[in-house]
């Protein structure tokens, strides 16, 4: 299992890239992300940066994550998506768990409930909070190559999603789901 985390974002209404946020106990967005993948179930975390990635990448150190930049981070999450499912394809994985670096409560019990059972190349499976649709989101390795084909602006993998029969996963239970655009939701 890959995870997949999408922080290349610079952030504009939070006022700076929120791969360099730290939340109040003073553990950056980025770090509490990838620790929440690879205490889930993720074997291999991969980091998609862009806005500030020689600040962010240092902050990583320990994590076992790696970084990949996304040159055309500009365009919008569908270039992070682009970044981190190519580099995915280069494992063995047959699934990613993909989340955002903005969803500080979304922790590893999310991803250990979205990856029970055991997802396949085939799955599509998402994360719900009270009904709402949210990340994270597993793709199976099937679904990879019409993901970048829909992939377009800020959309991600929406587009691709809509269009087919997705799990839902409830997990409101565990975590609220809100993805943390401002600075003062981020307190």
């Amino acid at each position: 299992m890959h995870g997949l985390l999408l922080a290349a974002g610079a952030g504009t209404r939070m006022g700076m890239p929120k791969a360099l946020v730290r939340a109040p106990d003073g553990e950056s967005w980025l770090v509490r992300g990838a620790r929440a993948l690879a205490a889930g179930g993720c074997s291999q975390v991969t980091v998609v940066l862009g806005a500030s990635a020689e600040e962010a990448i240092p902050l990583l150190e320990g994590t076992g994550a790696t970084a990949v930049v996304a040159a055309d981070w500009a365009e919008g999450m569908s270039a992070s998506l682009r970044a981190g499912l190519t580099a995915a394809a280069a494992t063995d994985a047959e699934a990613v768990v993909v989340t955002l670096v903005d969803l500080p409560d979304v922790g590893a019990e999310v991803v250990r409930r979205l990856l029970d059972p055991a997802p396949g190349r085939a799955t599509l499976r998402r994360a719900t909070y009270a009904g709402r649709a949210g990340h994270p989101v597993v793709l199976g390795r099937d679904h990879w190559a019409g993901v970048v084909g829909l992939a377009a602006g800020d959309t991600g993998a929406r587009d691709y999603l809509a269009g087919r029969d997705v799990e839902l996963v409830e997990c409101g239970d565990l975590a609220s789901g809100v993805d943390v655009d401002r600075p003062r939701a981020a307190d």
